[in-house]
């Protein structure tokens, strides 16, 4: 999804390091925001997460990444409508792999009857946004708070929560 509120979720989780917006899964190397948002590069919008393990596990991002998406929509997440915005996420070893993919599992489980359109592949190559992507929710406070509202991500993730509910 749009990596402006992907990387103010994770700037919110005890043990992440930092975060970087950028751009991964496509095939132009170099790829900028222009280039991206046509659609045309195969690439997704993405935020590299450093983590110190010793105060986060990985299976406690994942939990936050899957508490932070819409799991459903394979090609867009709230307004943003595109496979540049696909939740995805891409994975460094095969532990993170394995990992991945039961915490998807256990997703998928919770929602029977829905399909987790969220796919799981090897990283590539990461390229960095431009500065003005990065920390955005910091440096935008205002613009980023109006963004996140109109494009009713806090709504739809409730909705979600609530799909699972006993």
């Amino acid at each position: 999804g749009c990596f402006w509120c992907t990387e103010a979720d994770f700037d919110a989780l005890d043990g992440v390091v930092s975060t970087t917006s950028g751009y991964t899964g496509g095939s132009l190397p170099n790829p900028d925001y222009r280039s991206v948002s046509s659609g045309g590069t195969g690439h997704a919008e993405a935020v590299q997460v450093l983590y110190d393990p010793a105060r986060v596990s990985y299976e406690t991002l994942l939990d936050h990444f899957w508490r932070n998406v819409d799991p459903f929509n394979a090609n867009r997440q709230f307004c943003d409508v595109g496979t540049q915005y696909r939740p995805e996420i891409f994975v460094h070893t095969p532990a993170q792999r394995a990992a991945a993919e039961a915490s998807k599992a256990r997703i998928q489980a919770r929602f029977q009857g829905r399909t987790v359109g969220v796919a799981i592949s090897a990283a590539g190559p990461f390229y960095p946004a431009e500065g003005y992507h990065q920390d955005y929710h910091r440096r935008n406070p205002v613009q980023y708070r109006f963004y996140r509202f109109t494009c009713g991500r806090d709504a739809r993730l409730e909705e979600i929560r609530g799909f699972g509910r006993p």
